[in-house]
């Protein structure tokens, strides 16, 4: 068999997850973690855990009521360790531990970060690790403004640090019932520093660097603003143009389409509805919390916030999704084929063929995922519309937690469906047939077919 030392980055992941998951709803079933001190019922347990671990959002049991503070304790672990991710949490104990990181651990930080060699991966390991502390830190102190003179204390800072670090590992968890952050809708405040947790833990732990790079030589004038965003990379540019477009334009879409809605930003004034427009485009990006009822939108607003969740947050980051940069992948190569170019180009630079077809087999594998779920669920919860069931899939599968009111409401077959999704979803669309693919051996890898052409189009 095997050695698990001698597993691919993409065995280590697809496993790693799949244990911590297991694990994580043996220990949510105990009589310890349940407030009425009884044993949860295991697929309750696992869906929990797996909507942890997944950083999704959605559940199947509302946790205010039915964890105890160590069964609450143990979601937020999981959470935590499912926004870094398995290999990241591994690695960087290691690293504390003062073990020497073997070359192939190394090979899996390369893959994790998408670097091109391995130098500074320690460093990178624990720029990410601190950083996103300092940031979860950051918005516990936000939260606590709050949650400390509405709640007291004790209560108020732990529902200050539960809710920052779920809102910057995109998990929309939450401990305030079933309404999520529907009481804070007229919260400049709570809004705030949520939309600020969940965009800087879904544009990616790459991104961050190169802005507080640039941020840092521009505030000691060692570069110009211009010259300094010239001199970031294709990849980082990409993120920020298509985060930047997304959210934009969900928020003027969810503002004119919900305006006179009655049930959603009808009776709010013109800011709370500025407001409340600009988070839902927000939490949209694979957060999961919400504060407007999901059931109440238009349906329309409902298929757009498909179409975003779709998308989701950014490469090497905590949120899920296709990824900004896939869907932007795909729409310059498009692009360039319309254009008459025989090359995939973005900001005078040349976007290699491999990643190009990388993006495409993303995209379709995500969107034959949504489709196989959706067939799926609708068989499983014959009640269920199709854009209930559309909506209740997607979320799941772009790991993002909202719900249109499906989720609370499932039954065995339709909740084993919704984990499978947010699994899936969490490891990657295509992640599994490429480890499959990647098992069989090839007899002669570097053997070219004859060429014949088809019609397409």
């Amino acid at each position: 068999m095997k050695s698990i030392k001698k597993w691919s980055f993409t065995q280590v992941m697809v496993f790693g997850f799949l244990v911590l998951i297991l694990v994580g709803a043996c220990i949510l079933m105990l009589p310890i973690c349940n407030a009425n001190g009884k044993w949860l019922n295991f697929p309750d347990a696992l869906f929990t855990s797996c909507t942890c671990v997944c950083v999704t959002g959605l559940v199947t049991v509302v946790p205010a009521f039915q964890f105890t503070f160590l069964g609450k304790l143990v979601m937020l672990f999981l959470i935590q360790v499912g926004g870094w991710g398995v290999i990241v949490c591994v690695t960087y104990v290691l690293v504390l531990m003062k073990v020497k990181l073997t070359i192939q651990e190394r090979v899996m930080l390369q893959n994790y970060f998408n670097r091109d060699s391995m130098r500074g991966l320690v460093g990178i390991l624990q720029y990410v690790v601190k950083g996103s502390l300092v940031v979860e830190g950051i918005g516990a102190l936000g939260y606590a403004c709050r949650f400390i003179p509405q709640f007291g204390l004790l209560r108020g800072i732990w529902y200050a640090v539960f809710h920052s670090i779920s809102a910057f590992c995109n998990a929309g968890v939450d401990l305030l019932g079933d309404s999520s952050f529907a009481m804070y809708a007229d919260d400049v405040l709570i809004n705030t520093v949520t939309a600020f947790l969940i965009i800087a833990g879904g544009i990616g732990f790459m991104v961050w660097r190169e802005l507080v790079a640039f941020i840092k030589k521009a505030a000691k004038k060692e570069t110009g603003i211009r010259q300094g965003l010239r001199k970031l990379s294709l990849h980082t540019k990409l993120v920020l143009l298509m985060t930047i477009s997304l959210l934009l334009g969900g928020t003027l879409f969810f503002f004119i389409v919900e305006y006179n809605n009655p049930n959603t930003l009808g009776s709010m004034g013109f800011f709370q509805k500025l407001m409340a427009s600009f988070f839902q485009s927000v939490t949209t990006r694979t957060a999961g919390f919400f504060t407007v009822p999901q059931d109440q939108l238009r349906e329309v607003s409902r298929l757009f916030s498909c179409f975003l969740m779709y998308i989701g947050g950014s490469p090497v980051g905590t949120a899920g999704g296709v990824k900004t940069v896939t869907v932007a992948v795909v729409l310059l190569s498009c692009g360039s084929i319309l254009a008459g170019h025989e090359d995939t180009e973005c900001f005078r630079r040349c976007i290699p063929m491999n990643i190009v077809r990388t993006a495409l087999s993303v995209c379709i594998g995500g969107l034959l995922l949504v489709l196989v779920g959706t067939l799926a669920l609708m068989v499983a919860e014959p009640e269920a519309t199709i854009m209930q069931a559309t909506y209740e899939v997607v979320s799941a599968t772009a790991t993002v937690g909202l719900t249109a009111g499906l989720t609370p409401k499932l039954h065995i077959a339709g909740k084993f469906i919704i984990i499978a999704l947010m699994y899936m979803g969490r490891i990657g669309p295509i992640t599994i047939p490429l480890m499959i693919a990647g098992s069989i051996k090839r007899r002669n890898e570097k053997r070219r077919l004859p060429e014949e052409h088809i019609m397409v189009g």
